[in-house]
C-alpha cells in the first residue's frame, strides 16, 4: 500500500529531478552561445535530417509561431536553412548549414560528456537499475494523463 508520504516523496524528487536537468540542458546550451530552445531545435533537426516548421514545432510540443520566431533567428545566425520542396512550394524543409553542424556536434559531445560524468557518478552496481527505473517511470508518465 502506497503512504501518502511515499507519493510526497515521488512528487518532490521528481520535481528536482525536472529542475536540475533544465538546468544542466540551459547550461550546456548556453556554453555554445546560443539559447535553450534554439538548442532542443538545432538537436531536433539534426537527429530528423529536413522537416517542415509544424513538423519541428510538434516534436519541441510548442506552437507554430513561436517555433518560427526560433527558426528565424537560427537563420538570420546562420544555422539553419529553409528550402521550398520542389514537388509542393507550399512546403518548406528546414535543415542544418555546414555551422548549424558543427554547432550540433560542439553541443552533443559536452552532452555527452557530462552524461557519461553522470552516470559514472553511480555506484556500477546500480548503474542498470537507475536506467531500468527511469524507462518505468518514464512509462508511467506517458500512460497517466494528469502530468
Amino acid at each position: 500500500m502506497d503512504t501518502s508520504s511515499d507519493l510526497l516523496r515521488l512528487r518532490q524528487l521528481l520535481r528536482l529531478l525536472t529542475g536540475k536537468i533544465g538546468l544542466l540542458d540551459k547550461s550546456e546550451s548556453s556554453c555554445c552561445g546560443i539559447t535553450y530552445s534554439q538548442c532542443h531545435a538545432l538537436v531536433a533537426i539534426g537527429e530528423k535530417g529536413c522537416l517542415s516548421l509544424n513538423d519541428l514545432a510538434e516534436l519541441l510540443g510548442l506552437d507554430k509561431s513561436t517555433v518560427s520566431r526560433t527558426v528565424n533567428t537560427m537563420v538570420e545566425q546562420g544555422l539553419v536553412k529553409r528550402e521550398e520542396d520542389p514537388e509542393d512550394r507550399r512546403y518548406v524543409k528546414i535543415g542544418l548549414t555546414e555551422a548549424g553542424s558543427r554547432m550540433l556536434s560542439a553541443i552533443e559531445s559536452r552532452m555527452a560528456e557530462c552524461y557519461r560524468n553522470i552516470y559514472q557518478a553511480l555506484p556500477q552496481d546500480k548503474r542498470r537499475q537507475v536506467l531500468e527505473s527511469l524507462e518505468l517511470l518514464i512509462k508511467a508518465i506517458q500512460n497517466e494523463h494528469c502530468c
